[in-house]
């Protein structure tokens, strides 16, 4: 899906969404031949995680650290 769709699905803004992106809390999406990002489902449960833990007032630098811990489970 497209960023857009990403954002309608997840009800996080684009802005928020390449900010997170920036920030290395969500990976790279891959590319379309029209250079688009394809981001999967992955992606979207991801972003859910990031913004359900922003929502319990977790600071970026311990949401970084819940998805890398995460990660290596």
């Amino acid at each position: 899906m497209r960023t857009g769709e990403l954002a309608r699905a997840t009800g996080i803004k684009v802005e928020t969404i390449g900010f997170y992106e920036r920030e290395n809390l969500l990976p790279s999406p891959s590319r379309t031949a029209a250079n688009y990002r394809d981001y999967g489902t992955e992606h979207a449960a991801r972003l859910n995680s990031v913004r359900c833990a922003r929502d319990l007032g977790f600071s970026l630098a311990q949401v970084r650290g819940l998805t890398k811990w995460r990660a290596s489970i």
